[in-house]
């Protein structure tokens, strides 16, 4: 339907311009618009996500890269360690968490601890000083490869996950938010095209809604890139707190669902 093209890039627009700044392309707050506004059936919802990451992503990292924020050694190693994962978790999503009340709570189940996360690390007062230190090498991997699976199932390449894990360790969002966004793309590439491989030994809705997905993608396109360019000027704080306490009560809505 023209509405749904329509809403789909409206939403994308939206949402990445909200969330570009601080590292997140946006999908994660997507898919319950998708589920619940836009009735795209499951797990097809998942590789439409990807989707959407896949054609928002280029917005934020050209103008990202073109203010050089992408050299250095964190991008490269996040991309290394959750392209493995998220083909792990499409495998996953198709063969064993098919079903929409098991999907429900998973994304209850991601969702309520992260934004409760969120909120809780940009209201807690600093008791010490920050380590802006990088994890090591195996941690990253560890931290990388776990957020790669989660991804993989939920759609959402990641770095919504891996962006509140560095900020934690008191790493700058300017470096932060490169290298997630980076890292999304890249493995949003690679599970959309899982999903289209696995979309052939399933009987189900597996492929992706390919007209929502690039009218989505579109829309995060513009936003990506708008949020990028506006991210030096937005209280970093405020922005924290208003993505927690969105998650949270997502989380906590689709929770609500899955159990009633």
């Amino acid at each position: 339907m023209e509405w749904t093209i329509w809403a789909g890039f409206a939403a994308g627009l939206l949402i990445s311009t909200l969330t570009a700044p601080v590292g997140v392309s946006g999908a994660v707050f997507l898919l319950p618009v998708q589920l619940s506004v836009l009735g795209v059936p499951s797990p097809a919802i998942t590789p439409t996500n990807l989707l959407f990451n896949v054609v928002a992503g280029p917005g934020a990292l050209w103008r990202y890269r073109r203010d050089g924020a992408l050299r250095g050694t964190l991008a490269r190693r996040l991309v290394t360690w959750t392209l493995p994962g998220v083909l792990i978790g499409a495998a996953i999503r198709v063969f064993a968490l098919p079903g929409p009340g098991v999907f429900r709570l998973l994304v209850a189940a991601f969702l309520l601890p992260l934004g409760s996360w969120l909120c809780w690390r940009t209201l807690r007062p600093a008791t010490r000083r920050p380590d802006t230190a990088e994890p090591s090498p195996l941690t990253l991997a560890v931290i990388a490869l776990t957020v790669g699976v989660v991804g993989g199932i939920y759609g959402i390449g990641g770095g919504s996950l891996l962006g509140p894990v560095l900020a934690a360790r008191g790493l700058p969002m300017a470096r932060i938010a490169p290298a997630t966004l980076a890292a999304t793309f890249t493995t949003s590439v690679a599970g959309a095209a899982a999903y289209a491989v696995l979309a052939t030994a399933s009987s189900g809705p597996v492929a992706p809604d390919w007209g929502l997905g690039l009218a989505c993608g579109a829309g995060g396109l513009i936003g990506g890139y708008l949020g990028a360019r506006l991210q030096p000027h937005l209280p970093e704080t405020a922005l924290r707190l208003l993505l927690g306490t969105l998650a949270a009560a997502l989380g906590a809505l689709y929770a609500a669902q899955a159990l009633a």
